[in-house]
């Protein structure tokens, strides 16, 4: 697989990264590895994982099979702290101390001494230089190698990057981490622009839009799908409206006419489109994982990446 520098960073990166939102509770052990020696067969090294995954047991699962299927030192670890799902309730906390509380617990549940990549998952109350100083001390540390934001606008994106350059001392922001597929592409407008700026890599999640893009709700709600899910249904709904429907179809067709599955097209775009460092795909098993990674080599023709711009927004502002 190719690899990518991390904006201007010194960090390179397979051009997909493996996210492992689902593990530990979606995705259980056996899956997982399989998932894992899949991915690094085919030579990825980027996964993107959470202390609020699975309370912990995405990272747990991270640390037990890394060592096993790989070598830690090839791989490249993002994991992100500040977000924690408690009764129910999602709980924003960036503080220094909650932060650095998250970093020490996903060490021990990755059993690894440093993250080569550590990232506030969103944006929160706390003063952001405070936020900001929790960073700088865990490079200072050896905790993590880099670090970078999740889930920020492009304006607190771009003051958490100002902040940091105000002084050399500071760590810069590596990354930025948002939404972004044929059916999300607001970062477009802010964010992207932003990355592009202050030098930072892009990680595009939900890459598939959140599946609809592979057309598997062209005719309903398949069993055991996401939206089939009764912790997930409400991440893939907003999505199942005729807007979208129109998207997915475009997209079904230019795969026909390429001879590639819906997913390919959906994710070439992504991966190849301006600004963008690796998308994160959240494959629940080997089998949605194998169609990625066989299309490694390829690349949209301009005109049908033009054309989906222009079905599911309009024209990328961007890509000239």
């Amino acid at each position: 697989m190719e690899t990518r520098l991390v904006g201007t960073s010194g960090l390179r990166v397979s051009r997909l990264g493996l996210g492992t939102m689902t593990w530990g509770r979606d995705t259980p052990a056996e899956a997982a590895r399989s998932i894992l020696e899949m991915f690094c067969e085919a030579g990825g090294t980027l996964i993107d994982t959470a202390a609020a995954y699975g309370g912990g047991d995405a990272e747990r699962l991270v640390g037990q099979l890394v060592n096993d299927v790989s070598n830690r030192e090839d791989m490249v670890i993002a994991t992100k702290a500040g977000f924690v799902i408690r009764n129910g309730k999602r709980i924003v906390d960036t503080s220094r101390r909650a932060l650095l509380r998250d970093l020490e617990g996903s060490l021990r549940r990755l059993k690894t001494d440093y993250v080569d990549l550590w990232q506030v998952h969103a944006w929160g109350t706390t003063p952001l230089e405070e936020t900001l100083s929790a960073l700088d001390y865990a490079v200072s540390q050896g905790m993590a190698r880099y670090v970078g934001v999740s889930n920020f606008v492009g304006w607190q994106t771009a003051q958490a990057a100002t902040w940091q350059q105000a002084f050399p001392a500071r760590n810069p922001i590596s990354s930025a981490q948002v939404e972004y597929s044929l059916l999300a592409r607001r970062a477009e407008v802010e964010v992207l622009p932003a990355v592009k700026a202050f030098g930072m890599g892009l990680f595009p999640w939900s890459p598939l839009g959140r599946g609809v893009l592979t057309g598997q709700y062209r005719t309903g709600t398949p069993r055991g799908s996401r939206a089939a899910s009764d912790h997930f249904a409400w991440f893939v709904e907003p999505y199942l409206e005729s807007r979208s429907r129109a998207v997915v179809e475009a997209v079904a067709r230019a795969a026909e006419g390429l001879d590639l599955s819906p997913l390919q097209i959906a994710l070439l775009w992504v991966r190849d489109a301006p600004g963008v460092t690796a998308p994160l795909l959240g494959a629940r098993t080997a089998g949605q994982l194998a169609p990625a990674l066989a299309v490694d080599s390829k690349r949209l023709p301009d005109e049908i990446a033009s054309a989906l711009d222009d079905v599911s927004g309009g024209p990328n502002a961007l890509r000239g």
